[in-house]
C-alpha cells in the first residue's frame, strides 16, 4: 500500500518541525508529515470526487479526532457537499479503547436516503467505527463509505470495509492532526509518537 512506502521514507524524521515546541518536547517520533498528509488528502478528494461525481455527497465527521481531517479533506472534493458532525466517546485519557461507545453528539439533520461518507481520524480496534456503522444504516441512507485517515495493522477486532485509507501504520499510539492525548497535541500538523514518559501514570 502506498502509505506504507511513504512511513518508510519518513522514519527518520525524528525531530519536529517548532510548531509548538511545549509540545513537540514530548514528541519522540514523527511518523507522517504535514506534507504527505496532505499529498494523500489531496489524493483521497479526487477520487471520492470521480466515484461521487453526480451525487449529493454528506461528509460526517467523527468528533473530535476528525475535524481536521474533514477541514482539509473537504476541500479537496471537488463537488458539492454538506457536513455534519457524530461525537463518540471510547478513550478518555487512556491510550487504548475501552469498547464501550458513546454518543455524545448526535446528527442534526435526517439521513435517509442521503449518500453519506463518514470521515474516521484512525482505525484501530474497530469497535468505536463498528458501532457508529451500524447505528448509521438503521437510519436508511442511500450509501454509507468510510474514509479514515489511518488505519492500524493488525488489531481489528472487528472485520471493517473502510473504501478510502490513508496510510497503514503500526500498532502504536499517535498524536496530532487531530487525534490527541489528554486532549493535548490535535493542534500539530503532522502525524507522531510520544515520549515515554510524556504518559505519565496513564
Amino acid at each position: 500500500m502506498e502509505g506504507r512506502g511513504a512511513l518508510s521514507e519518513i522514519e527518520e524524521a525524528v525531530v519536529p518541525t517548532g510548531h509548538a515546541p511545549e509540545l513537540e518536547r514530548e514528541i519522540e517520533r514523527v511518523l507522517i508529515t504535514e506534507r504527505e498528509i496532505q499529498d494523500k488528502l489531496r489524493e483521497l478528494g479526487e477520487q471520492i470526487t470521480r466515484d461521487y461525481r453526480g451525487r449529493e455527497l454528506l461528509l460526517v465527521g467523527v468528533l473530535k479526532g476528525a475535524f481536521v481531517l474533514m477541514a482539509d479533506l473537504s476541500r479537496y472534493i471537488h463537488l458539492p457537499v454538506e457536513t455534519d458532525f457524530m461525537a463518540v466517546a471510547s478513550y478518555g485519557a487512556a491510550t487504548k479503547t475501552s469498547g464501550v461507545v458513546r454518543i455524545l453528539k448526535d446528527l442534526d439533520h435526517d439521513v435517509e436516503g442521503q449518500d453519506i461518507l463518514l470521515v474516521e481520524d484512525i482505525v484501530d480496534s474497530g469497535l468505536t467505527l463498528n458501532y457508529l456503522l451500524k447505528n448509521l444504516r438503521g437510519r436508511r441512507p442511500a450509501s454509507l463509505e468510510v474514509c479514515a485517515l489511518l488505519k492500524k495493522t493488525g488489531i481489528q477486532r472487528v472485520h471493517l470495509d473502510v473504501r478510502y485509507v490513508g496510510f497503514e501504520i503500526p500498532p502504536e499510539f499517535v498524536v496530532g492532526y487531530g487525534l490527541d492525548f489528554a486532549e493535548k497535541f490535535r493542534n500539530l500538523p503532522y502525524i507522531a509518537t510520544l515520549r515515554p514518559e510524556a504518559y505519565g501514570d496513564v
